[in-house]
């Protein structure tokens, strides 16, 4: 007898090596036994427990990608599928770890120095510190280059002021990834800067009565001539390049991770129709019912095949620019129509919290927004297929 392979029809587990499979295995147990008694709790009074951080370290899922500094050394296709069964659990969840991987780590690894790397990296890797990504300003969202704050070079460093708002990690974050513009060009050119909380003239405050990512802390940055010293300046960064480097690392985890929240939203409206009795047989048997779970199976199944092709061409230095956009945009999208299907299919009992939906659908609606809002990655596709810019 045939396998009847509804769950994986394209058999994208067959593509992982050992490795990535044991990865994504461990992951799971931890997200299972760690995070998920919780989530209910921890969501409904707006809770983060810091001392996860050393977990995440331990697990090998902070900064996974590289190959130094402790380090996991991992694919960015294990990383995409570390996101991924974190998001099963809730998005505030990957996003920690998106933060402090693609955000954090990242621009460090790649446009800092040696004496950088070695300084940071390791209390980032091992979970010891927390960070934060200061770009997104009140005023400057999807148009980052109209960002108010400031940098002016001294004779022994750097002055900065301004201010940054819905910023993942800001309440609680040790370092800080602050990007500004020169005063003394036009606000042409962007540096990057690592600060440390203890910076004189650095302060943080509490967005508070988030209806979304209400287990994720998020906070404005204020930077109040903030005396910054010459050796935290990211000295390897290249402009807008860099800035949307980090940004490009984050898409693709999210991307992987909002496909866990529309499987797992998949997995429990399946379970629930099929167990939940009307007009004296399941109410899997309506044809609309199977017809929704088909179109949430055909949807998952085609993001993550094209997750998986665009995991291994970045993984073999190929360029994804244009890929990112597609899986940004199209995934969250479709895990929002499937949430939607997923709490409708529950009836008024997907409304309750223990049933996870709401949850799922309320954070997707922020995924969705930040890294890049879905009208914004239409525009850089039509951009890079047209050659003429439209913003």
């Amino acid at each position: 007898m045939k396998q009847n392979n509804w769950f994986d029809p394209f058999h994208i587990q067959s593509h992982l090596s050992e490795e990535e499979l044991g990865i994504q295995k461990n992951v799971r147990q931890f997200c299972e036994k760690e995070l998920r008694p919780s989530v209910v709790k921890m969501n409904r009074n707006h809770e983060f427990n810091i001392n996860l951080y050393p977990r995440f370290g331990s697990l090998g899922v902070l900064g996974q990608t590289v190959k130094s500094h402790g380090g996991s050394g991992t694919s960015n296709l294990a990383y995409g599928l570390v996101a991924y069964e974190f998001e099963k659990i809730d998005s505030s969840y990957r996003s920690s770890i998106s933060v402090q991987s693609s955000l954090v780590i990242h621009p460090i690894n790649e446009f800092g120095s040696k004496d950088q790397k070695d300084k940071y990296l390791p209390e980032l890797i091992n979970g010891e510190k927390i960070g934060c990504f200061g770009l997104t300003e009140s005023e400057a969202g999807s148009d980052p280059s109209s960002m108010k704050t400031t940098f002016k070079e001294t004779k022994d460093g750097y002055i900065l002021n301004g201010s940054k708002n819905w910023i993942t990690n800001a309440p609680i974050a040790d370092i800080f990834i602050i990007w500004a513009l020169d005063e003394n060009k036009d606000h042409k050119s962007i540096k990057g800067f690592i600060l440390e909380k203890n910076f004189k003239g650095l302060k943080t405050s509490h967005i508070e009565n988030k209806t979304s990512l209400k287990i994720s802390p998020t906070g404005q940055i204020t930077l109040d001539k903030v005396h910054v010293p010459k050796d935290s300046l990211l000295e390897n960064t290249n402009g807008w390049k860099s800035v949307f480097s980090c940004l490009n690392k984050a898409r693709f985890g999210i991307s992987w991770g909002v496909l866990g929240a529309a499987t797992e939203c998949w997995m429990i409206s399946k379970e629930y129709v099929e167990n939940r009795i009307m007009f004296k047989k399941p109410l899997a048997s309506n044809q609309l019912i199977q017809k929704k779970l088909s179109e949430m199976q055909i949807e998952i199944n085609l993001g993550l095949s094209s997750c998986l092709l665009s995991a291994k061409a970045l993984d073999d230095g190929k360029d994804i620019i244009n890929a990112i956009s597609i899986l940004k945009k199209n995934n969250c999208q479709k895990a929002l129509d499937i949430c939607r299907d997923s709490r409708d299919m529950l009836g008024a009992n997907g409304l309750i919290d223990e049933y996870h939906i709401m949850r799922h659908l309320v954070n997707l609606e922020t995924v969705k927004t930040y890294e890049g809002a879905e009208d914004i990655h239409s525009l850089i596709l039509g951009k890079n297929q047209t050659g003429i810019s439209s913003f």
